[in-house]
């Protein structure tokens, strides 16, 4: 919930547009955040079943953002080109973390967690 509201903050709020890339990891965080809440609230623990598959693709998804940014990939497109680049000073928490890390440990704590529910359920 937390980062889906974050990142309707960063859009609607302060009126930042996202780059594509930071689209596609919406895509994937928006229905787990909705997902996450009915599973709590039924106490469903088979919720891993059909939430770790959107963890994992976003995660993919944020992790190549990362290593775009940090420059470990060669830019051949250019995502951050529609909108504020996501790596420009004022789409950094605190001054100095992007926000697709911020992403991308959204979605290994969400998949963390999901594994754990699997192996407990499994047990």
């Amino acid at each position: 919930m937390a980062s889906t509201f974050g990142a309707l903050f960063i859009g609607e709020v302060m009126g930042k547009a996202p780059c594509v890339l930071c689209w596609f990891q919406r895509i994937f965080m928006f229905p787990l955040a909705l997902i996450l809440v009915i599973a709590c609230y039924r106490s469903d623990f088979a919720v891993w079943k059909y939430a770790l598959p959107l963890a994992v693709i976003g995660w993919g998804i944020a992790l190549y953002h990362c290593l775009l940014i940090a420059g470990f990939i060669p830019e051949n497109i250019k995502p951050c080109g529609a909108g504020t680049p996501c790596s420009g000073a004022d789409m950094m928490l605190l001054g100095s973390v992007p926000l697709p890390l911020i992403s991308l440990i959204a979605f290994t704590v969400i998949a963390i967690l999901l594994v754990l529910i699997r192996r407990r359920t499994l047990v």
